[in-house]
């Protein structure tokens, strides 16, 4: 049996407005399936921001979030968000550095609407409130906490005072020009793979893992083999092995190369 983790955007899903699984990739999850294979998703989403379109396709499990949220088999394995005071004082430090945060809960996302507009994060605002997500949450709620967050920042922010600081208790994981994944320490795409191949009784050799940017990198640590999506331009370098494109049946020839048919 092996096991194969998959992320989402630019994966799964091309990152193209109202796209869909290509149906190459549809056909590879069910021959694997049915071939006796495990197949989970791995993504920074939380699993608020997981979909029908995504859970539909019979995955046998979840890593949210970037490895805070774990499920496998229908059960939830793991979860870890952050204790309310650092989340109290951590949304402070980023008004005080000018650094614009979506922080991410496994139930919902939350905005802070005392700072400026940054237009990425009003991007996905505007892209969540089209799927009729709840995108009037603040940090300003007595209800406010997160699991994980994001930050755009720009010649405007203090990154040289507010990134040394976040890493007393975060992960900082760059994901382009002025953008960046902010993730408890002590939890990632990595472990998250660690903690279900625990689970499962699973050896590294057996486990396979498909992406396309960056934040997919600590996945490739934990991992057999690592699959770069043809379109995954920064990944590429750092992958065993470099499929098609999405649009190019790139998950599907990444699975019969590998067996997962079998």
């Amino acid at each position: 049996m092996k096991i194969m983790f998959f992320d989402i955007d630019g994966t799964l899903i091309p990152e193209l407005p109202g796209a869909k699984v290509p149906q190459s990739t549809l056909r590879a999850l069910k021959l694997a399936r049915e071939a006796g294979n495990l197949l989970f998703v791995n993504t920074g989403r939380p699993a608020v921001n997981v979909g029908e379109d995504v859970r539909s396709l019979g995955f046998d499990g979840y890593i949210f979030g970037c490895g805070t949220h774990i499920e496998a088999g229908g059960r939830e394995l793991f979860y870890k968000t952050v204790d309310k005071p650092l989340c109290l004082s951590t949304a402070a430090l980023l008004r005080e550095c000018n650094a614009v945060p979506m922080f991410e809960r496994r139930d919902g996302v939350f905005f802070d609407f005392s700072m400026r507009s940054m237009p990425m994060i009003d991007g996905i605002r505007a892209s969540f409130a089209a799927e009729g997500k709840n995108v009037d949450r603040s940090a300003a709620d007595a209800d406010f906490s997160f699991d994980k967050f994001i930050i755009c920042y720009d010649a405007e922010s203090d990154i040289s005072r507010l990134r040394p600081i976040l890493e007393r208790d975060f992960s900082w994981i760059h994901r382009g020009e002025g953008f960046a994944e902010i993730v408890p320490l002590g939890c990632s795409k990595a472990t998250g793979i660690e903690a279900v191949l625990s689970r499962y009784g699973l050896d590294r050799r057996d486990a396979y893992a498909v992406g396309d940017s960056l934040n997919d990198l600590p996945m490739f640590s934990a991992v057999g083999t690592s699959i770069a999506m043809g379109n995954g331009r920064d990944l590429i370098p750092h992958a065993d092995y470099v499929t098609a494109d999405i649009l190019d049946d790139g998950i599907f020839k990444a699975m019969e190369r590998f067996g997962f048919f079998e």
